[in-house]
């Protein structure tokens, strides 16, 4: 008994020498604080298991939950929920806030909370993102001296923003995004220290706010922002992004926003931005993205961001422009008659008289542009008369007018178009991930973030270590001929990032040398898309109402963008993509998003063939790549078949019966092939705009593959369908062809 004491005496001054001691610990009152917190914010998911015991300042970070510690004393403090978020959540029938269940429940009060929350006087840091928070931001929060970096995004937050921010001297990030803030913003000049602004996604304006010009990045998109850019971002010397975007902006683009000294990324679409852009523009050499799309702009666009410039994203479409990179712009009157409802502010005798020559030069563009369309369009429609004429079904005959040949060669996969090399907006660079970060962001592949299992692995939820939801794909290889083949594969992931697909953010590879026998495992990290499949926008009749004609036709303008980069944008192609409707994710701007495409993966276990995903076309198990391309091609036409009509084929029979009946359509005439159409839809489409869309669909579906179109041709014939549908609309004479 003697001995065993002693061993343990031993022992246990031996794990009391090698065992690290808390030299932290929280004040008993911070500590009280942190409880009653957990308590208000009614035991989010990330505050579980907190107990009397619990040491706050050792706490491991989780992407839902950081709590930092300096001398005692809490320093920051980062909760993210799984709370909706007013973006994301159904719009109330009526203006008034209604409580959900994605808000806390009706006993919260924002004003104790913020009271309680001041009584950490020492918080540098404070996130408090996706948790429900509902009411008025208190005037109070300026009690927060000490505090640098607010985010208070994805809540439920309304009212004006307090005036009282102004005097939280050492903020240097304010993020409210997508909360229901409503009003002016007040005057944050003072703030010399910020240098991240981030309203995004609420309802302030109507002026652009007062800042300071040591601001780096400033995001005001999807706000009710009405005036004119304010000539003081001139002096904004250290900005490197700005977005406006969404809003009502007014007047003409000034020309030094393109060559402010720091400028990256300058997001102005979606507003009324209207005249003439300076021929004489200069554009910083940082500048990496300008997205002008959607205003109403007219004349040229600078050289600087025009045809000639290489290294830089420039999107200008559904403008007024002529000789710009994109073919999707309205007719001149279009812009001139939208300017003149908007009425921006009164300009100068200068600005007027540039803005003069704008319009004369887009009046003569128009003219011309206008004549040569009108001539296409006699020609078309004479050419088709005679088609027409026929009573009679004839399969060999609707053979030969499925398919419009597109202006431009196939484009061969080794030359790589240079849209297709455009960066995807918004993400971060591809990067290598460590296996550590990996199981942090899944929570160690917890099975309560499995999505599922794809194709090509199991799908886990995860969180990074900034916050951003993504998706992380779990893949097996066989370990023949590893690594060097890997590598290579590695390096043909890293460029698939393009807007019309769930892109990929990076990977990360375990490999087991010293068990060949073994397999080893790519975790690929993709972006999250989270508003739905394009199969929830055609079943749920809210969401179904808002996709007319126009609006689907972009959608399959995306998806077939999508395609085409993976066959034709990397060298060597990708084909057998498993291209199906559910498949077909839409992203907050209701932009077609490709997902669970093949991966160029080497030596997959289960899966030695690119067409593992089992479809009604049924999928052959050893096509080659131009076998697999056509299969593509046919997988298509069943997705375009499906928004175009609005109806989700069940089965083969069921497909061949639809398409029988459209190719009846197309000979008989419009009322038959207007009848097929989804309801919903009905009175939005010009009837030629409908007729090419289905032609180059039932094209598609030909049991021929040698007589199925390539994906360059879809494609032109969708952007024809949507240019022709374009112009009936802007010339009254849609009712006409309906």
């Amino acid at each position: 008994m003697k001995n065993f004491l002693v061993s343990f005496c031993s022992l246990f001054l031996i794990l009391a020498i090698f065992t690290p001691i808390s030299i932290g610990q929280l004040t008993p009152s911070e500590s009280r604080i942190l409880f009653q917190f957990q308590k208000l914010l009614e035991h989010p998911g990330a505050l579980q298991g907190w107990t009397n015991w619990t040491n706050f300042c050792y706490l491991p970070p989780t992407p839902s939950l950081k709590v930092v510690c300096t001398n005692n004393r809490l320093t920051e403090l980062t909760v993210i929920g799984n709370k909706s978020s007013p973006s994301h959540s159904p719009k109330p029938v009526s203006e008034s806030f209604v409580i959900s269940q994605q808000t806390l429940s009706k006993s919260f009060s924002i004003d104790s909370f913020f009271t309680l929350l001041t009584k950490l006087s020492n918080l540098k840091v404070l996130s408090l993102v996706s948790l429900g928070l509902w009411g008025p931001l208190p005037a109070k929060i300026n009690r927060f001296w000490s505090l640098e970096e607010l985010n208070i995004s994805s809540n439920f937050i309304y009212g004006q923003i307090p005036a009282s921010l102004s005097s939280m001297k050492n903020l240097r990030s304010i993020v409210l995004a997508d909360n229901l803030f409503n009003g002016s913003v007040p005057d944050l000049k003072s703030l010399a220290a910020l240098e991240e602004i981030n309203l995004g996604n609420n309802h302030l304006g109507p002026g652009f706010p007062s800042l300071g010009n040591s601001l780096v990045s400033i995001i005001l998109r999807n706000n009710s922002m009405r005036s004119e850019i304010p000539p003081t971002l001139r002096n904004f010397d250290l900005l490197q992004k700005l977005d406006i975007s969404s809003n009502k902006f007014v007047g003409p683009i000034p020309a030094f926003v393109f060559s402010l000294p720091s400028i990256q990324y300058l997001i102005l679409a979606q507003n009324q931005l209207s005249g003439a852009l300076s021929n004489n523009a200069t554009c910083n050499g940082k500048l990496q993205v300008v997205d002008i799309s959607q205003n109403l702009l007219i004349g040229k666009l600078p050289s600087c961001i025009g045809t000639k410039s290489l290294n830089r994203t420039v999107l200008d479409s559904w403008n007024c422009l002529s000789g710009g990179k994109s073919k999707y712009q309205h007719p001149y009157s279009f812009c001139h008659k939208e300017a003149l409802a908007v009425k921006p502010p009164a300009k100068t005798q200068e600005q007027e008289s540039k803005i003069k020559l704008g319009l004369l030069l887009g009046v003569i563009g128009g003219v011309v542009c206008g004549a040569a369309v009108i001539g296409l369009l006699i020609l078309v429609i004479i050419k088709r008369a005679g088609q027409n004429r026929e009573d009679k079904f004839d399969r060999s005959m609707v053979e030969k007018i499925y398919v419009r040949s597109s202006p431009k060669p196939n484009i061969d996969a080794r030359r790589v178009p240079q849209m297709m090399r455009l960066p995807t907006l918004g993400l971060p660079p591809y990067r290598v991930f460590t296996l550590e970060e990996i199981d942090d962001a899944t929570d160690n592949f917890d099975a309560a973030n499995l999505m599922g299992e794809g194709s090509q692995g199991q799908v886990y939820k995860g969180w990074l270590r900034d916050g951003l939801l993504v998706q992380v794909k779990s893949v097996k290889l066989k370990q023949k001929q590893l690594p060097q083949n890997l590598n290579q594969s590695m390096e043909a992931l890293s460029k698939l990032r393009h807007r019309h697909l769930v892109s990929l953010l990076g990977h990360c590879t375990v490999t087991y040398q010293d068990h060949p026998t073994t397999a080893s495992t790519v975790f690929i990290v993709l972006e999250n898309i989270s508003n739905g499949s394009l199969v929830d926008h055609l079943t749920d009749w809210r969401k179904k109402e808002w996709l007319k004609w126009p609006q689907r036709m972009a959608v399959t303008i995306g998806i077939a963008r999508g395609v085409q980069f993976l066959h034709t944008g990397v060298a060597p192609g990708i084909f057998g993509n498993n291209l199906k409707i559910e498949n077909i994710l839409l992203d907050e701007s209701v932009s077609a998003k490709i997902s669970n495409y093949n991966l160029p993966l080497p030596f997959q276990i289960g899966s030695e063939s690119p067409l593992n995903g089992q479809d009604i076309s049924s999928s052959k198990p050893h096509l080659n790549s131009a076998e697999a391309e056509k299969e593509d091609i046919y997988q298509l036409g069943i997705i375009l078949l499906q928004v175009l009509t609005g109806r989700l084929i069940k089965s083969a029979s069921e497909l061949d019966e639809l398409k029988i009946q459209l190719e009846k359509g197309l000979i008989e005439g419009p009322s038959k092939l207007r009848g097929l159409m989804d309801s919903s839809i009905q009175g939005s489409f010009a009837y030629q705009s409908l007729k090419t869309a289905i032609e180059i669909t039932v094209n598609c579906l030909s049991r021929d593959p040698s007589k199925r179109p390539s994906i360059d041709n879809v494609l032109w014939n969708l952007q024809y369908s949507i240019q022709v549908q374009e112009g009936w609309t802007s010339s009254g004479n849609l009712s006409a062809q309906m």
